[in-house]
């Protein structure tokens, strides 16, 4: 089992000005196999990305990278940016890239063409259902990995986000039984409902969702992050535990 701290567990710190490369070291010390560092939490690019590849080498940690943008843009054609972000993923040493799908509905080109000019054999490419009604349905979703799959991309996958389907009010059940074929990567977290007022839980175990349920649906042999703010590094390792006990090392 391979467990992933997302950095927003480290909100609050990254808030008061927090690099994500100092991060590595803390989430070395909490017993998880790697990080997923944000883009939108970079200040300098450039000084900081070969930081993290540094931190993340001395304590051989995975690095995921999580890119808040689309694979197609508006118009249906894929994002010019797309090589840019896997360039810098390069630079970290990444495992895995994440973006949102976009309007996929809008394409018209060569999928297989498209895709080859990025280094998919390298570093997995995935999509996350997000919180817009573009890329956070099933069937956005699933339509883009159907094609990528018939088109022979079947490294491309899907990362299931549990606590997004709160936010686009999907059945979360549904969405793992229709989406567990392609699922390479698992983001975890709950959410709170309060008359209608969803926010983010701190607790695995509290909010809408039976998560240990779900796991059941989806497979077992990907890697799981982590993914809510918490207030402290040993609030971080309770949930490192809860889910390390439910789960298994």
């Amino acid at each position: 089992m391979t467990l992933i701290l997302n950095t927003w567990i480290f909100e609050a710190d990254v808030q008061k000005g927090a690099k994500q490369a100092d991060l590595v070291d803390r989430v070395a010390k909490l017993g998880a196999d790697g990080i997923e560092v944000r883009r939108e939490y970079f200040k300098d690019l450039d000084s900081e990305l070969p930081e993290v590849g540094k931190h993340a080498k001395a304590n051989n940690m995975i690095v995921n990278y999580s890119v808040p943008d689309v694979v197609f843009e508006p118009d249906g054609t894929v994002n010019p940016k797309l090589s840019q972000y896997f360039d810098e993923g390069k630079t970290m040493g990444i495992s895995k890239i994440k973006f949102n799908t976009g309007n996929f509905d809008k394409f018209t080109g060569d999928l297989k063409k498209e895709f080859e000019k990025f280094p998919i054999d390298d570093i997995e490419m995935n999509v996350e259902n997000d919180q817009t009604a573009v890329s956070g349905t099933v069937e956005a979703i699933k339509t883009f990995l159907t094609a990528a799959h018939q088109a022979g991309l079947t490294q491309l996958g899907y990362v299931y986000d549990l606590g997004n389907w709160a936010f686009t009010h999907g059945d979360a059940t549904e969405a793992a039984k229709e989406l567990a074929p392609f699922t390479h990567y698992i983001h975890l977290k709950n959410t709170i409902d309060n008359n209608g007022e969803l926010t983010t839980s701190d607790d695995l175990d509290t909010g809408v969702f039976d998560w240990r349920k779900l796991l059941t649906i989806l497979p077992s042999d990907v890697a799981f992050a982590l993914e809510y703010p918490m207030d402290s590094d040993a609030h971080i390792a309770e949930q490192v535990q809860l889910f390390k006990n439910e789960v298994g090392e």
